[in-house]
């Protein structure tokens, strides 16, 4: 079974609220005490975080559930609910989220960047914060809100300084594997690696992170021979190394093998053909063809060092010039107020949290909280809503699950 997992999917559930109390003051010689509810807790966040130390999603493959803890519930004498745990959830540098319908939601580039998954549900209120002049003895309070619940598609892409590029058994798993301490799977058969590895390179003159990608083919930026999933790993690469193979089994000429492996890479991104690249001739002990350029011999070490060398160079050039990586975030849109849209089947509905909130986290049975809500929907403005979009006395209009028939003031 594979250890490294680039795709998976996630599903994330935030903490429910806890319910505010309903409670009264009793004591000796306090003949009417008023409410003492406390309010419930708010459920905990679930936030995704990248990790340098979590190289794959393997860990989702198999388990993709991540929840937050519960908000507790209120209690009287005023004792408040104790908030509901954050889940807290690595994933490796370079992940990708999406929602379900395939667009970013966020892009967690560098150890340290955050995203919130899931919002926490809020606590209810306690039946002593409905304490009025006019409601001396509340019956009510409120429930906690659900926490926020959804699916998420996971894409990695592999963060490294170099990528090497080239076709299937081109030597690129050999390369890597002398280089550094990386020990892919090695064999004399097309398509050997189908899945990248990582090498860290040190040298007295600095370090770079190399990755092995999957050998390309033609028609890889269509998604032949899963192209797609390899060039992804290619995409944050500063630097690519192409590796041309002098002793092919198909006896294709290096300069083919070069036409065929831009080409692959300015149809996938037209912006990876001009990133910083090194070509160099690899199997230099065996080469049937000649080769006009940095000539490499995984098995004798020829080139090892000019190779090493001038990546590294390339790699510090391109650090130099860029910008300081920051976390992409589609922020969802809070919306603070309500608006009034009309049904497929005549009525109306009205959206907004608030209003939605106020409806879903009230007893609707208990006639003191009924008439707390249809207050609270007053002051967000709904009737007023309603009559501008043309509702008439009789008409269905529907709150979150709640549904009543309007009637104007």
């Amino acid at each position: 079974m594979s250890g490294f997992v680039d795709e998976a999917q996630l599903h994330v559930k935030a903490g429910d609220g806890g319910a505010g109390a309903i409670s009264f003051r009793r004591e000796a010689h306090v003949a009417r005490g008023g409410p003492d509810g406390g309010d419930g807790g708010s459920g905990g966040d679930v936030w995704l975080v990248a990790d340098r130390d979590v190289a794959s999603l393997l860990g989702f493959r198999d388990h993709p559930h991540r929840r937050a803890g519960d908000g507790r519930h209120g209690q009287g004498k005023n004792r408040h609910g104790a908030a509901g745990d954050d889940a807290v959830v690595p994933v490796p540098e370079g992940t990708v989220v999406k929602g379900l319908e395939g667009a970013v939601v966020a892009d967690l580039v560098s150890a340290g960047d955050r995203w919130l998954a899931a919002r926490g549900g809020q606590g209810g209120k306690g039946n002593a914060r409905f304490l009025t002049n006019r409601r001396r003895a509340p019956s009510f309070a409120e429930q906690g809100e659900r926490g926020e619940e959804r699916w998420f598609d996971l894409e990695l892409k592999l963060m490294a300084d170099a990528a090497l590029i080239g076709f299937p058994n081109a030597g690129k798993s050999t390369l890597i594997s002398r280089i550094s301490a990386a020990k892919p799977k090695i064999a004399d058969y097309p398509f050997t690696t189908l899945e990248p590895h990582l090498g860290v390179v040190r040298t007295s003159d600095g370090e770079m992170v190399v990755a092995d990608i999957p050998g390309l083919i033609e028609g890889a930026s269509a998604g032949k021979g899963l192209g797609h999933r390899f060039l992804r790993h290619v995409e944050r690469a500063r630097v690519l190394v192409v590796l041309i193979d002098l002793c092919p089994a198909d006896g294709v000429s290096p300069h083919r093998q070069q036409e065929v492996l831009l080409a692959e890479l300015s149809r996938y991104r037209p912006e990876l053909a001009r990133r910083p690249m090194l070509v160099v001739g690899s199997k230099a002990d065996v080469a049937a063809f000649d080769f006009d350029g940095l000539l490499i011999s995984s098995v004798t070490g020829q080139g090892m060092a000019e190779l090493v060398s001038r990546t590294l160079e390339l790699v510090r050039r391109a650090r130099a010039e860029e910008p300081a990586p920051e976390a992409t975030v589609v922020h969802r849109p809070v919306a603070g107020g309500v608006r009034v849209e009309r049904s497929a089947d005549g009525g109306f509905v009205v959206v907004g949290r608030p209003a939605e909130r106020a409806v879903a986290v009230s007893d609707l049975t208990n006639p003191q909280a009924l008439e707390y809500v249809q207050g609270r929907l007053r002051r967000l403005g709904v009737d007023r809503a309603l009559a501008r979009a043309g509702a008439r006395q009789g008409d269905v209009v529907r709150v979150g699950g709640f549904s009543f028939e309007y009637e104007p003031d």
